[in-house]
């Protein structure tokens, strides 16, 4: 059987962007159901960076990173330029393509003129590998005036195919990490796949539940979900070796509402690029619309009614 492990992956791969080691690589205002209820402005910096250590085999965010840690001071400096273009936000979400709290990544050097640029916002939030999860995050904390967030990947609770993923972590490591931020008064918030490699649709959706369920378990506050997608070189190589097929809007769907009805907290839909999930061009923009609403309001919406449907099954839990 062949090892879908970080030599695979990285063989596999198309060629990286050129990036500046000054500039973040992109940024984002987005509306984010906040935990008071309203939905507030939230900026998205994604910070150009090293490359991961882990090399999850469904990750597309070394396409935008350097080979050798970024100098120090590059990373306030691109904070400081991401900023000036979302100037009414009050929550904030740095995106490294790996672990903040990775000191390759980011310099604990560069912390206290981080907590300076994001003094302005209510909420930062960042994200990070459960093993790399401990005392660096707490001195982080301790600098900021914002609350402080940690994004995790969970991805999938069904143990064998986290394996395949390459991230290097169990579940229990996912559970450590939630339950160390948490005796810690820091909030956090767990990243679902939908649909990942080596999984039927039907088990997708099934797994992406246990998963919502297994993450409020431990602790978090929130959680999104995430279509699976080609386009690293990996998992297009799988999805013509029929290991790998893009979930359907329908599993999607099912798994937010669910996630939402638990009750435990924020379930959100990741939205990005959302067209390449759906089979039907006359019901898309609606599906898409009412997805966001369901992100914003938290609660079931009118089902979307289209000709399409009757030949869309759908799933339950078994």
């Amino acid at each position: 059987m062949e090892s879908f492990d970080s030599h695979w992956i990285t063989k596999n791969r198309p060629a990286r962007n050129e990036v500046d080691e000054f500039e973040p690589y992109a940024w984002i205002v987005e509306k984010e159901r906040a935990s008071s209820g309203l939905v507030e402005d939230t900026g998205i910096i994604f910070l150009t960076n090293k490359e991961c250590s882990f090399k999850c085999l469904m990750c597309d965010l070394w396409k935008n990173t350097t080979l050798t840690p970024v100098p120090l001071g590059a990373i306030p400096e691109q904070i400081s330029r991401g900023l000036k273009h979302m100037p009414d936000i009050s929550r904030l979400k740095l995106y490294n393509s790996g672990s903040f709290f990775d000191v390759k990544s980011i310099p604990e050097e560069d912390y206290e003129s981080i907590a300076v640029l994001v003094k302005h916002v209510d909420r930062l939030i960042v994200e990070a590998h459960p093993k790399l999860i401990g005392q660096n995050c707490l001195n982080f904390r301790d600098m900021l005036k914002p609350e402080l967030e940690v994004a995790i990947g969970l991805e999938t609770v069904e143990p064998n195919v986290l394996k395949k993923l390459n991230k290097k972590m169990e579940v229990q490591d996912f559970v450590r990490a939630v339950k160390y931020l948490t005796a810690h008064q820091i909030d956090s918030r767990a990243f679902i796949l939908v649909r990942p490699p080596f999984m039927s649709e039907k088990e997708g959706v099934f797994w992406a539940k246990r998963s919502i369920e297994l993450a409020f378990d431990a602790g978090v506050s929130s959680c999104t979900v995430i279509p699976v997608r080609p386009g690293n070189g990996a998992m297009d190589l799988l999805e013509k070796q029929g290991l790998f097929e893009r979930p359907s809007l329908d599993s999607l769907e099912e798994v937010l509402e669910y996630g939402i009805s638990l009750g435990a907290g924020h379930v959100f839909a990741d939205t990005w690029d959302l067209e390449q999930f759906s089979k039907c061009s006359a019901c898309f923009d609606q599906r898409s619309k009412r997805l966001i609403k369901i992100n914003h309001t938290q609660s079931p919406a009118t089902k979307v009614s289209c000709t399409c449907k009757p030949n869309k099954r759908r799933y339950t839990i078994d």
